[in-house]
């Protein structure tokens, strides 16, 4: 039995033909060259992180005129003293062995150790605690273990510490370096003579860093409790200093000018005291608290930058203005020929430039000021100033007794049909409507 007698078909029946379907086409691309079959098949064919390089830049094929061969020569190294030979693989071009020194000799590098004479150590560096032989033996392993203290300090015949041995090398140099110069301004920007070794603050540095690497961990907590607290203490102290300044008397006879300079000296600019301007006046006051703000808060930080101090006080000068104010400020440094940061940020320099800005902010805040008053001006001058909507100060005043009449005649207006023009009753009676008859008055 198989499936036509289970499903009732006859035997010599022909099967029903099936249409077959027809299958999209696939994209066949090409694998391209350098990258493997399998890494290929992995990404798809999708576009690498990576800019591919073709594998013809990868490895160059050499000239057809060229035979290369490896063989095992013996070559020299010249920063060995002694005449050992030795052997490695060496790439052979038609026939004809490389020539030169080693390839790494190059990265043997030597310290200069000064050498000295018997009558330079007679005349210059005699020391009481110090004897010729220590200082030859000194020199000599300096020599040859390239200025390591601590190796040299485990080889000495003595019991000298590091800085012992440090401060006697580098004292015996700077001797020399003196005596063979032929004057003391030519040696000035030597290191030896600039930066003379100190025996004991290196000392001291070592103790106080043992004594921070040998702290547990209830000390570490400790200490950063400390300093916690005394950072509060010295922000409250500021943020005190701070408002002590700004709230400084001002003398009578000053203006506006000496009023923020009494803020910030020196580093201030306002309009001068014969131009009275309210807006000016709240602008000055909101930057003389934004620049205490700032000034206080350069001074918790201690050590910054003087191109970030500058930045900031920048910001602070700017924070009133507006954008378009700030791009025009830079528009006319850039056509004053300044740069908008300086070059060489010294303390003059940062504290002209932003005395620069200033100015030009006030200049700026000036002539807006005086466009608002032409503006006006020419109102003044085009109409009455009674008619002007904007002076409601020198209107009269006319009471309306009418106690409401005017919002009777709006209702009247609302009563008649658009488009009918009527006269306004003259008296009540003649507006009232026609009262209705009833039945038993007809």
């Amino acid at each position: 039995m198989d499936a036509k007698d289970i499903l009732g078909l006859p035997k010599n029946s022909l099967p029903i033909p099936q249409e077959k379907k027809s299958r999209p086409p696939k994209d066949s691309q090409r694998k391209p060259d350098g990258i493997s079959r399998e890494v290929y098949a992995l990404t798809g064919g999708l576009a690498p992180l990576m800019p591919a390089i073709d594998s013809s830049q990868l490895k160059k094929q050499p000239p057809k005129d060229e035979k290369i061969t490896w063989q095992w020569l013996p070559f020299t190294n010249s920063a060995r003293k002694d005449t050992l030979q030795l052997y490695h693989w060496v790439r052979v071009v038609n026939g004809v062995p490389p020539t030169g020194d080693y390839s790494f000799a190059k990265y043997n590098k030597s310290v200069d150790i000064v050498k000295y004479t018997d009558e330079e150590y007679e005349k210059y560096l005699n020391d009481p605690g110090w004897t010729k032989e220590e200082t030859d033996q000194l020199f000599d392993l300096c020599q040859q273990f390239d200025l390591r203290f601590i190796v040299i300090a485990d080889r000495f015949s003595s019991s000298r510490t590091v800085e012992e041995l440090k401060d006697r090398y580098y004292s015996v140099c700077r001797a020399i370096v003196v005596a063979r110069a032929p004057a003391l301004g030519d040696i000035s920007g030597n290191p030896l003579v600039k930066e003379p070794y100190n025996v004991s603050q290196e000392i001291e540095r070592k103790r106080a860093l043992s004594m921070v690497l040998s702290q547990t961990k209830h000390q570490e907590r400790k200490d950063a409790e400390v300093l916690a607290e005394a950072k509060k203490i010295t922000e409250s102290r500021m943020a005190a200093k701070v408002a002590e300044e700004s709230e400084l008397p001002v003398p009578s006879n000053a203006g506006p000018e000496s009023a923020e300079r009494a803020s910030f000296p020196g580093d201030t600019v306002s309009p001068s005291s014969n131009v009275q301007l309210p807006s000016a006046t709240v602008a000055s006051s909101a930057l003389t608290a934004d620049n205490a703000s700032t000034l206080a808060s350069l001074r918790m930080l201690r050590v910054y930058l003087r191109t970030y101090a500058l930045d900031q006080m920048v910001q602070a000068a700017s924070s009133s203005a507006g954008l378009r104010t700030i791009k025009r400020v830079e528009q006319t440094l850039q056509e004053l020929g300044v740069n908008l940061k300086p070059r060489v940020p010294t303390k003059s320099v940062c504290a002209e430039h932003l005395e620069l800005r200033k100015e030009i902010l006030t200049l700026l805040n000036l002539q807006k000021q005086l466009q608002y008053k032409e503006a006006e001006g020419s109102s003044f001058r085009d109409g009455s100033y009674a008619d002007t909507p904007s002076t409601p100060k020198d209107r009269t005043f006319v009471p309306d007794m009418s106690f409401g009449g005017e919002r009777v005649g709006k209702r009247d207006q609302k009563r008649k049909a658009p488009g009918r023009l009527s006269e306004a009753p003259s008296s009540p009676a003649q507006s009232k409507r026609p009262r209705k008859l009833k039945a038993s008055e007809l």
